[in-house]
C-alpha cells in the first residue's frame, strides 16, 4: 500500500466520505465498512498533471471494499466513464482493497476546469460515481519530487525495449505479448532507479523496504490469471543503499485459464512507495496486453 501524503489524503477521503461527496472533491469514497463479499467498488481520482503539449492526465485508482472478492465488471452500463465512453481504459477486473493510481486518462488541452468525466461502477446492486475534474488542489508532480529530486523507477520489458517511467499506465501504451492457455508466460523486467528516498519529512524509517518492489495483477481478460509470484523478488545488479543508483532485474510468470485478450498491470515502487512526499511522486505503472490462444 502506498506510503506518504497521497496515501494519507486517500485515507482521509475514505473516513470523510459523506462530507467529500457534498463538497464535490474529486476523491469520493463513500463511508461504508469493508466486508468479505457483497459490497461495493468506488473509483478514486488521485490527482492530475499537465503535459508538455497542454493536455492533462488524470491518475485514477479504486477501492474494492470486498476484502476477499476479486470482481469482474465488463465495460458497459455497470462500468463506464462518460461523456464520450464508456471505455476510457479503466479496469474490468478489480482486486480487493485500495488500489492506488492504477491507470491514467488524458484529456485534450481544451478540457476546462468546468468540465468533468464521471466514472460509474455498479456491483452487488450498489452504484458509486466519481468525477474526474481539474481541481487545483489535486495537481501532482509524479515525475520529480521537489524535496530531494527523487524520480520514479525506469523499467523495460526487454533489454533493448522502450523505457517506461512514472504512473502513466494506459492500455494505449501496453506492451504486446502472446501466450497459450495453460502454459506459463514469462514476464521479464529490468529496472533502474536514482536510489533517492522521499517522505513527508524526508526522515528514513528504521526498516527500509527494498530499493524496488513489484506487484503484478490482472487488469482485464475473459479468464483467470494465475501468477506464480505476483510480487516477485528483484535481483540487485548494482546499488541498493539509499542515495546509490540502483539497477536490477526480475521475472514473473502468468498462466491463463482461457483464450482471449488480456491486460496485465504492473506497479513498481521505489524506496519511498506510491505517492510519497508532498507531490504524489515516485512510482511507475505499466500494462502488458496478452493475446492468449488455445
Amino acid at each position: 500500500m502506498a506510503r506518504g501524503s497521497l496515501a494519507k489524503l486517500c485515507a482521509f477521503a475514505i473516513l470523510a466520505g459523506s462530507a467529500l461527496v457534498s463538497a464535490q472533491v474529486p476523491i469520493q469514497l463513500p463511508m461504508e465498512p469493508p466486508r468479505e463479499f457483497g459490497t461495493s467498488i468506488t473509483g478514486s481520482m488521485e490527482g492530475w498533471f499537465e503535459n508538455a503539449d497542454g493536455t492533462k492526465t488524470f491518475i485514477v485508482g479504486y477501492l474494492n471494499r470486498n476484502a476477499k472478492q476479486e470482481i469482474d465488471v465488463p465495460i458497459g452500463p455497470n462500468n463506464s466513464i462518460e461523456p464520450g465512453g464508456p471505455d476510457y481504459g479503466q479496469p474490468t477486473h478489480f482486486m480487493p482493497h485500495r488500489q492506488l493510481g492504477m491507470f491514467t486518462v488524458t484529456v485534450p488541452k481544451e478540457f476546462t476546469a468546468q468540465q468533468r468525466l464521471t466514472w460509474t461502477i455498479t456491483v452487488n446492486g450498489r452504484t458509486n460515481s466519481i468525477p474526474l475534474k481539474l481541481t487545483p488542489d489535486y495537481i501532482l508532480q509524479p515525475f520529480r519530487d521537489v524535496a530531494v529530486g527523487n524520480t520514479p523507477p525506469i523499467i523495460k520489458f526487454s533489454p533493448t525495449g522502450p523505457t517506461i517511467q512514472g504512473p502513466i499506465a494506459a492500455i494505449s501504451r501496453a506492451v504486446a505479448m502472446t501466450a497459450k492457455v495453460g502454459q506459463p508466460l514469462t514476464l521479464p523486467m529490468w529496472a533502474t532507479d536514482d536510489g533517492k528516498y522521499t517522505s513527508g519529512s524526508n526522515a528514513q524509517p528504521r526498516n527500509l523496504p527494498p530499493p524496488i518492489e513489484l506487484e503484478w495483477s490482472k487488469y482485464r481478460g475473459p479468464g483467470a490469471v494465475m501468477f506464480e509470484k505476483a510480487k516477485p523478488p528483484v535481483k540487485v545488479l548494482a546499488g541498493g543503499p539509499v542515495g546509490v543508483e540502483f539497477r536490477g532485474e526480475s521475472s514473473a510468470t502468468a498462466t491463463f485459464s482461457a483464450p482471449g485478450e488480456y491486460v496485465l498491470h504492473l506497479n513498481v515502487d521505489d524506496f519511498s512507495g506510491r505517492g510519497s512526499g508532498e507531490t504524489g511522486c515516485c512510482w511507475t505503472t505499466a500494462m502488458v496486453k496478452v493475446t492468449v490462444t488455445p
